[in-house]
Order: structure tokens, then sequence, then C-alpha cells
């Protein structure tokens, strides 16, 4: 029974991700764009997010600033402190919402990017720096799930909305790592060529 239910959990995260391949394809490519274009002019892209989101903003950062899968000079990324204990953090219940939003106002500068990660996209924290972001004219990516939530609606034209369509958690956050993979591997491809 257990084996079964193991199983089903690789066949749902594969359809999920099949599924959503090419629905999310051109918002990761309008993604990626921003990110290079920040790169490249000098910027730096601040990543954050709530709960386990916090720990795939951490594992962005340190693809970003170290290598992904070649070897590259160094690109400006880090993520923002996150409290990856806190089992409200991903919606609007969390226990400090302005934690992000004031390392934003500290550390943001027009030009930057927020990466916004929220499998529920209703996180008030990742909202707080959104906005934060906003008054200081940074873009924001923002890797979402469900319906976008209240992030996805404070988002600008200007910004780049990557809405996984699932309302499980677990199953967001799978695709978001793909997501944040290919950010990587399309971004070391634009600045170093193919790989062959």
């Amino acid at each position: 029974m257990l084996e079964q239910r193991i199983q089903q959990h690789f066949i749902d995260s594969a359809d999920l991700k099949y599924q959503a391949g090419p629905m999310l394809g051109k918002p990761v490519y309008l993604a990626m764009q921003a990110l290079l274009a920040c790169v490249t002019s000098g910027g730096k892209i601040l990543a954050c997010g709530a709960g386990v989101s916090g720990l795939l903003a951490s594992h962005f950062a340190a693809h970003f600033v170290g290598r992904f899968e070649r070897e590259r000079p160094e690109l400006a990324a880090f993520a923002l402190e996150p409290d990856s204990t806190d089992l409200l953090a991903d919606t609007p219940d969390g226990a400090d919402p302005d934690r992000f939003a004031r390392q934003v106002r500290a550390l943001g500068q027009a030009g930057d990017v927020l990466l916004a990660l929220s499998a529920s996209g209703n996180s008030a924290a990742v909202l707080a720096a959104t906005e934060a972001a906003h008054a200081r004219e940074m873009t924001v990516v923002a890797l979402l799930g469900g319906n976008g939530g209240s992030v996805g609606r404070a988002l600008r034209e200007t910004d780049v909305q990557v809405c996984v369509p699932h309302e499980r958690a677990a199953r967001v956050h799978e695709v978001h790592l793909l997501t944040l993979h290919c950010l990587c591997d399309g971004i070391d491809a634009q600045l170093l060529g193919e790989d062959s």
C-alpha cells in the first residue's frame, strides 16, 4: 500500500510538470530575461520566500552566486533571511509580516529584482516585500501557486508572474524548484553560450 502511495507521488509530480511546461514556458523565459537584464546592468537579485519557499530562495541564491552546472563568474544574488520553521509563514497569518520588507527597504535599489516565492500566493511577508520592492522601483519576479493569491494581485505590468496552477503546496514547490533550475541554466546559456 505504501509503495503505491510513493509511486503516486512520482506520477502526480510528473503529470503536473508535464501539464505546466507549455503554460509556464513564456513566463519563465520573461523571468529569465528580467534576471539577466538586472545582473548584466550591475543590479542584484534579492530572493525571498516564506517557509519552504525560503529554503528554495536560498537554494537559488547559492546557485546564482556560486555556480549552477558550469563554472562562471559570480552573479549578485542573496536570499533574505527566512523563518523556515514558521508553519504559518506562507499564509496571511505569518509571525512577522514585515521581515522581508525591512530587508528590501534596507538593501534594494532601483534596477534590482525581487525574486518572491510563495506556494499559496498569500504570504503576508512576501506581499509586504513585493510592495517594498515597488516602492524602491524594483522589478518583481514572483513564483506563485494556485491562482496567484494576494501577491499575484499586487504585481504590476512590468513584473513577471510564474504561477503553478495547483493548490497542493508540495507539488507547487517541486515545480518552483524546477523553475529555479531553468532560470539558472538559461542565464548560464545566455552568458556562456550553449553547453555541448
